[in-house]
């Protein structure tokens, strides 16, 4: 685990593939172990923040474009969201009032897979086999350390986006300069987990309400200052993760809790914008949202009414399609249900109408 004296008895492996991070972790540690460590349970935590020289230059361009970039892995249930996605990127980016640039899927499997061709794609490592536990989301911000060290982007800013997003229309750069742009999130409650957070966000950093109630996507930053961020956000996201009253607390939205610890540390704070997308079947109007997000199932009967937590009559699950794309021609909602749960069928149903060979594109990995 980054941040920990005793990782490399824990993790060999991981002191080669996650080198670079560890070795500034470590030189940090060493050169300034009196004034960045503190000590939980006993046990003496070192700084997981890592930041960039201040001689290093940030560039002056103030281009407003943004670069769109989406964490996936190579399977059948994350590739048919990515390809729903990147149908409506297409469609939006160059609309009037799109501050759009362009778009990578950043596949954290190591290998390539059937989608290099129809999504430009940058492949990255996994972390070491098992260190994630079974949540594989703690790929995420692993892989955008890699993204953003290795690859060549253009853009002065950067999207963090999620393959079950669809953009309703041309987004514009919701970012204040040097100040990120955020979605506020309801279930993320930094006030309400003070005791679990100190362990990741000491006072002398600060009051708890300095933590922004977000997680890293949707979220519109400058690139140079997640460059500073990203580090940071895989150790706190590893440690959270080695931390069993923290994994339990925060369970699937761990990792976005330590991305907005990791922001806090560095003294960073989000615009939020609470018209950056909505979430059906929850947010009942589409309105002047940019981004329709599908976490949830949406489960109703035949009178249109919400069946949360029980299989509806009618029903629109994500989860229903783990091992193949969903199919075509998906059945609209039962009248009664609301605007944003038959727009996002309709929006599902027209990217699956023209997305060439569909239904052929069953397997992940590249058999060539």
């Amino acid at each position: 685990m980054i941040g920990r004296k005793n990782m490399g008895r824990a993790y060999p492996v991981l002191l080669v593939l996650l080198a670079p991070v560890l070795l500034l972790t470590m030189i940090i540690h060493n050169k300034a172990s009196n004034s960045g460590s503190w000590v939980v349970d006993g046990l003496d935590w070192f700084d997981p923040v890592i930041r960039i020289p201040g001689n290093v230059k940030r560039s002056e361009d103030l281009s407003s474009k943004y670069h769109v970039a989406v964490t996936a892995t190579d399977t059948p249930y994350s590739q048919w969201q990515c390809r729903i996605m990147f149908y409506w990127y297409k469609k939006v980016k160059d609309m009037p009032g799109s501050d759009m640039g362009k778009f990578t899927r950043v596949l954290h499997t190591g290998s390539p897979d059937k989608l290099m061709e129809e999504i430009p794609t940058f492949v990255v490592d996994p972390l070491p086999e098992g260190l994630d536990r079974g949540y594989v989301v703690l790929n995420r911000p692993w892989a955008f350390v890699q993204w953003l060290e290795k690859a060549t982007i253009e853009e002065e800013y950067i999207l963090m986006a999620e393959p079950d997003h669809i953009f309703l229309k041309p987004l514009p750069n919701l970012a204040d300069g040097i100040q990120p742009a955020g979605y506020p999130f309801f279930y993320i409650k930094p006030t309400e987990h003070e005791k679990i957070l100190r362990k990741f966000y000491p006072e002398g950093n600060g009051p708890v309400t300095d933590i922004d109630p977000i997680g890293n996507s949707p979220v519109i930053i400058k690139k140079s200052l997640l460059e500073e961020i990203a580090p940071t956000w895989v150790n706190v996201s590893l440690r959270m993760k080695d931390d069993p009253e923290t994994d339990k607390a925060f369970g699937w939205v761990l990792e976005m809790y330590a991305y907005a610890v990791a922001s806090a540390l560095h003294g960073v704070r989000h615009i939020l914008h609470k018209d950056f997308m909505l979430q059906p079947p929850w947010d009942l109007e589409v309105g002047k949202n940019f981004i329709i997000h599908y976490t949830y199932g949406c489960d109703y009967n035949l009178k249109g009414e919400l069946t949360y937590g029980k299989k509806g009559e009618w029903r629109f699950d994500k989860r229903s399609y783990l091992t193949s794309p969903l199919p075509r021609n998906l059945s609209l909602p039962p009248p009664g249900v609301p605007e944003s749960v038959v727009r996002l069928v309709k929006l599902v149903n027209e990217a699956t109408a023209n997305i060439p060979g569909w239904d052929t594109l069953t397997t992940g990995q590249d058999q060539k």
